[in-house]
């Protein structure tokens, strides 16, 4: 039994069902109304802190409102233009996406920090700020579909050159310039976690996770160092510090961690109530972005902390299924990147809050503020909703001209996420 499903007993017919296997049909819409109930618990959560937000901040009222309203607005824009265009389109637009990333990644290098942006993550105009990691997500999970799928059509999977060294490569740059130049380790941990599901998945050896892990683990390592060294980093070691004691320096470096421990213990049962917030008046810092998931534990208590967490299963068990019935081989990798995109997420975010990971400052995705991260949650959404208007129920191996297996190709290397049970 694989880790995507049973094997087929029979021997898989080939690509003669292909074309009535993919007819359109409507689309997963239980995951598109899930995603509009999270994104509706992150409106009301925001509307009812931004009052104590905006006193901490000394603007207005209505300003965390107000943009949170134009991201949401955006990030629907986003989802119906993804969900209408062809999944395929977006594999022949890959070399925009690289040279996008490549030059947005570069502006946010060079552009000055300041208190509010203290990291070079940002690329900002005219009041306006956008975080090039979010794009970059995209890019690579596209990227990593495409690479990864061509590579198990041409049974190359085991070539260590055009295979094992670019994955090694690419995972070292994510090091290099997302957690090192930028300091982004949440959306480092993630992007790795793309590639690494998705090579796994396509049917690389396990035998090359192996250094393909002490690579990752040596990165790390690397960046632990660095931070002793380098005075700009040294605050990673302050926080992996308070991870392993949480409580021991409430004042200052673990000031955040105690707020969120605080507020999810003083939820109870049931919580106090929407309007009650005592964290979100200017104790927890980033209320309603990284920390999000403390004030709906604190206003909705382990009731409502459950009803979230489970729509957030409810919605991997969809991507799931539509990763499994997906029409070819590179929308099936798109679906499973994306899900490691919005799991990892989930997990690295409320682990940090309940005192289970280090703090990262990433967001909850749907739920929390900030209007980069919703469009391109959103917009990566929306390539599912697409892709699952051509799910099928047919067990077959995938031979269509855009994977290009052939049967003595997948009699050398069958990628694991072909194996699927019928549902």
């Amino acid at each position: 039994m694989s880790l995507i499903g049973r094997h087929v007993r029979r021997r898989p017919t080939l690509v003669a069902e292909t074309t009535a296997a993919v007819r359109k049909h409507k689309p997963d819409y239980v995951l598109a109304l899930l995603s509009i109930a999270l994104l509706a618990v992150g409106f009301v959560v925001v509307y009812a802190i931004s009052p104590g937000i905006a006193s901490a901040r000394g603007v207005s009222e209505q300003y965390l409102v107000s943009k949170q309203i134009i991201a949401i607005v955006l990030g629907l824009l986003s989802f119906f233009a993804m969900s209408v265009i062809p999944h395929t389109i977006w594999k022949k637009l890959l070399p925009v996406f690289i040279y996008t990333s490549i030059i947005l990644t570069f502006i946010a290098l060079i552009t000055p920090v300041n208190a509010q942006y203290p990291a070079h993550r940002w690329v900002r105009f005219s009041g306006l700020s956008f975080q090039t990691a979010e794009f970059v997500k995209l890019t690579l999970l596209i990227w990593a579909a495409a690479f990864f799928s061509t590579r198990a059509s041409k049974a190359e999977l085991t070539d260590d050159k055009k295979t094992f060294k670019p994955t090694i490569i690419v995972i070292g740059v994510i090091g290099f310039v997302i957690a090192g130049l930028q300091s982004d380790l949440g959306s480092a941990a993630v992007m790795v976690a793309i590639v690494l599901l998705l090579a796994f998945l396509a049917g690389m050896p396990i035998k090359k996770f192996i250094p393909l892990g002490l690579a990752v683990v040596g990165l790390v390592t690397v960046l632990l160092l660095a931070s002793f060294v380098i005075p700009s980093l040294k605050y990673r070691v302050s926080r992996f510090s308070t991870f392993l004691h949480p409580t021991s320096d409430c004042q200052n470096s673990g000031y955040q961690s105690c707020q969120a421990l605080i507020a999810v213990g003083s939820g109870g049962i049931s919580g106090k109530g929407l309007g009650k917030s005592v964290q979100a008046t200017g104790y927890l810092p980033e209320a309603a972005n990284d920390s999000i998931f403390a004030i709906i534990a604190e206003k909705f208590g382990f009731i409502g902390t459950t009803v979230i967490i489970g729509i957030y299963m409810v919605i991997f068990s969809r991507l799931k299924r539509i990763m499994l019935l997906a029409p070819t081989i590179f929308a099936r990798l798109i679906v499973a990147g994306v899900l490691a995109w919005f799991s990892t997420q989930t997990i690295i975010n409320i682990g940090a809050m309940i005192g289970l990971l280090p703090l990262k400052g990433i967001t909850l995705p749907f739920v929390s503020y900030g209007g980069t991260s919703l469009l391109f949650v959103t917009g990566a959404l929306g390539l599912v909703f697409q892709i699952s208007r051509y799910t099928t129920f047919k067990n077959r191996l995938d031979n269509s001209p855009e994977v290009g297996f052939d049967e003595r190709a997948m009699s050398k290397a069958r990628p694991l996420i072909v194996r699927r049970r019928t549902l």
